[in-house]
């Protein structure tokens, strides 16, 4: 169990909310407007957590050197920003976690790599983020994840010592920013992981394979 917590920062996609939906249509229509067959919605979930690039890659096969990949990530930001909450919903367990945070007294936030065009009018748009004290962005500092700047920046909207916060994440990115960050870890086992992701491998403090599962490592209010 964890002491001395004040407040819970969570990443984003994979972690509070399943995303994967929308990305993977988001994407899958540029197959489909190039005359493609569509994929299933399967080959696109593992790599949701890696965003444009994950999912022109799944769409595609081109990683960023392509010579095609910028044109293709700008189309696909623009097909996603259509769609990007038709589909989402938080994890089972989000809600009831949320509440639970909040009866506690403990202050919550969110620090994702989506830039701020996509995160921020995507929590707004979800009654769940109402009580989040603080919404950070891949670009709203000028390092995202995993550098330890998004969190540190989290913790100072906050009011609070980093040392008071913990992070919970699906990535190794997020663990590795948490720690760089001085925060406690806990790597959240049922987001999208990427491919042959060992989480045991990434350093976290805690596991965990359920949203409601991070309670038990809460002090009791």
């Amino acid at each position: 169990m964890f002491t001395h917590v004040r407040a819970v920062l969570f990443d984003l996609d994979g972690t509070l909310v399943d995303s994967a939906p929308d990305l993977g249509a988001a994407a899958d229509k540029m197959r489909l407007d190039r005359g493609l067959p569509s994929l299933p919605y399967a080959a696109y979930r593992p790599m949701a957590g890696a965003g444009a690039r994950g999912m022109i890659g799944v769409a595609f096969g081109h990683t960023p050197d392509h010579s095609e990949y910028e044109a293709l990530k700008s189309e696909f930001l623009a097909n996603y920003e259509a769609c990007m909450t038709e589909r989402t919903r938080a994890f089972d367990g989000v809600a009831e976690l949320v509440d639970a945070l909040m009866q506690a007294g403990l202050a919550w936030g969110v620090v994702t790599n989506k830039i701020e065009r996509f995160a921020l009018p995507l929590t707004r748009q979800m009654p769940l983020f109402a009580s989040a004290r603080a919404v950070i962005g891949g670009d709203t500092t000028p390092h995202p994840k995993p550098h330890p700047a998004p969190l540190l920046e989290a913790a100072r909207r906050l009011e609070l010592a980093p040392t008071d916060c913990i992070y919970v994440g699906d990535d190794e990115r997020d663990i590795a920013a948490g720690l760089a960050a001085g925060m406690p870890t806990v790597a959240a086992r049922y987001g999208y992981l990427g491919q042959k992701a060992n989480t045991l491998s990434w350093g976290a403090h805690a596991q965990i394979d359920t949203p409601l599962e991070l309670l038990k490592w809460l002090p009791r209010p």
